[in-house]
């Protein structure tokens, strides 16, 4: 019977364990990104924001967006137009959905015994899409999202870096490299 107990807390253990190494990597950020085969970025040299619908956060967070993406597109040396001729088109929508997140833990040891738990609370995670389009052609070419960039909590200094990380971490992917 201690066989059985004792091979029953060790796949518990591990159960908890598992549980316990998903819950850390759903916590990261995710970037995904597609461009439109055969373009040539190396011709877009300026910017302009656009409206494309969709859902937008608070006015704050709205403008730390905007000067998130400025920052990362000047660090690439594309120059926001101030005419109304710019090589592309820019603009973003925001989602925010809410996720269950599971936490575990468990107590004791293998040789008395041991219980575990486990807790699910409610997070809400943010998406942010970006999209590029060619100002003249007015056509999609690349998009990207990052996930879980907008989590609201009440740390307004985390939040920021959270978004600034999640915009940095997209922009990373753009321009495409051409193989």
């Amino acid at each position: 019977m201690n066989i059985d107990r004792q091979n029953a807390f060790q796949t518990a253990a591990g159960l908890c364990l598992a549980l316990l190494a998903c819950c850390g990597l759903g916590l990261a950020q995710d970037v995904k990104y597609n461009s439109m085969p055969g373009t040539n970025f190396a011709k877009y040299h300026t910017y302009k924001w656009v409206d494309c619908g969709g859902k937008h956060p608070d006015q704050i967070t709205d403008q730390e967006i905007v000067q998130d993406i400025d920052a990362q597109l000047a660090h690439k040396g594309f120059t926001k137009a101030t005419n109304d001729t710019p090589d592309m088109f820019v603009c973003y929508q925001v989602a925010v959905d809410q996720e269950r997140q599971w936490n575990a833990f468990g107590t004791g040891g293998l040789r008395f015994g041991g219980m575990g738990s486990a807790t699910s609370s409610t997070i809400s995670n943010g998406s942010l899409v970006l999209d590029m389009y060619d100002a003249q052609a007015k056509q999609q070419i690349w998009q990207g999202t990052a996930t879980k960039t907008l989590n609201p909590s009440g740390n307004e200094q985390k939040n920021l870096k959270n978004l600034a990380n999640g915009i940095a971490k997209l922009m990373k992917n753009f321009p495409p490299i051409v193989k």
